[in-house]
């Protein structure tokens, strides 16, 4: 079975009360149970910190265990290179994933340490971005196995 991880930074936990008029009013918890259903060939686990140094370790424990990881790094996606650092070193792809359309936000949510380490990147689709990149793992797993 394909094993994917979603790893969701700072703020993420408080999905569907935090600005909804940006992130929706879904909780992350909900949206993980549908994807649970809809994806039931994937085993789908997820990782939630607010703390920088616990998202690089989750993603360093992650090696041997997983064949893709989404990362929604948050506000960390502009400010960290050793997450970054962390993407680069652990030899799995990563899909950054971001719900809010990024580009067309403030000026320093322009950049992404992150993204050029990663696979791919999805901005602005809502939730529906974690979809896309289990679909993109899911339609890999010969390239990602």
């Amino acid at each position: 079975m394909l094993q994917i991880a979603i790893v969701n930074g700072p703020n993420l936990n408080l999905l569907g009360t935090r600005e909804p008029h940006i992130y929706g009013s879904q909780r992350f918890e909900d949206h993980l149970l549908q994807l649970k259903g809809r994806f039931p060939l994937a085993e789908i686990h997820c990782y939630q910190s607010n703390v920088e140094g616990e998202l690089i370790n989750y993603l360093h424990s992650s090696m041997g265990k997983v064949h893709g990881i989404i990362l929604n790094a948050g506000a960390y996606t502009h400010t960290s290179i050793a997450l970054a650092d962390a993407v680069s070193a652990i030899g799995i792809p990563v899909v950054e994933v971001h719900i809010s359309n990024v580009l067309a936000r403030e000026e320093y949510r322009k950049t992404s340490f992150i993204a050029a380490k990663c696979v791919g990147s999805i901005s602005g689709l809502g939730m529906d971005g974690y979809a896309l990149a289990i679909q993109y793992f899911i339609d890999n797993a010969n390239k990602t196995v």
